[in-house]
């Protein structure tokens, strides 16, 4: 877990590691196929219900998305200036293509790359520390979060903020889901999915 905290804040802080995303993504999958046997041990499973995981994928967007628009980021404006977008932000608004790779960018690297490195790896190795009860997890939730907060430094102390609280969201679907990475995954790719959709048609501006 100590080690997770310092390949994510070694790369977005100081930038003296690679992209911890790729870096923790792989160590992860391999990590947990030696160790726990296979990757259903984080979660990376086939659910019982899609339909479920889905409703709590879609719920836990909305929630993720109303609360960032209409609480955080009013919150946080008050202290620190607006979060600095991704590098395509604003080459998306009116570019179908622009829009399209950044889709598969937010499905791919996003969804799948970040929840497998910060709910799946980095999640079940925190809840180790507490033999993996369900108090553990919560716990390692926060910390987590917080770690998700940080591996989103770009974008400055609200975006921080407002990174880590998403965090939370993530993590309590996971929960919710009884643990299965595919909530994540989907939870994140919806919440990515609107901001690219926003950007395109340029709603916030």
């Amino acid at each position: 877990m100590l080690f997770g905290g310092f390949i994510v804040i070694g790369h977005n802080v100081f930038r003296i590691v690679p992209n911890e995303v790729i870096v923790l993504c792989v160590l992860g999958l391999v990590s947990v196929r030696l160790r726990d046997g296979g990757w259903s041990a984080m979660g990376f499973t086939r659910p019982a219900s899609w339909r479920r995981i889905f409703l709590i994928g879609l719920a836990a967007a909305g929630v993720r998305i109303l609360l960032g628009q209409f609480v955080i980021e009013p919150v946080t404006g008050f202290f620190w200036p607006t979060p600095t977008a991704p590098a395509l932000a604003n080459e998306i608004t009116g570019n179908a293509k622009i829009a399209l790779l950044a889709l598969l960018l937010v499905w791919t690297f996003a969804a799948f790359g970040e929840e497998i490195a910060y709910r799946g790896y980095l999640l079940m190795r925190a809840a180790d520390i507490g033999r993996r009860s369900t108090t553990a997890y919560w716990a390692g939730i926060v910390v987590v979060s917080i770690l998700f907060g940080y591996g989103h430094y770009y974008k400055g102390p609200s975006g921080i903020i407002d990174s880590g609280i998403a965090g939370l969201i993530l993590g309590a679907a996971y929960m919710l889901a009884h643990r299965n990475l595919w909530a994540c995954i989907l939870t994140h790719g919806f919440i990515d999915t609107f901001g690219v959709i926003d950007a395109f048609f340029g709603w916030s501006k």
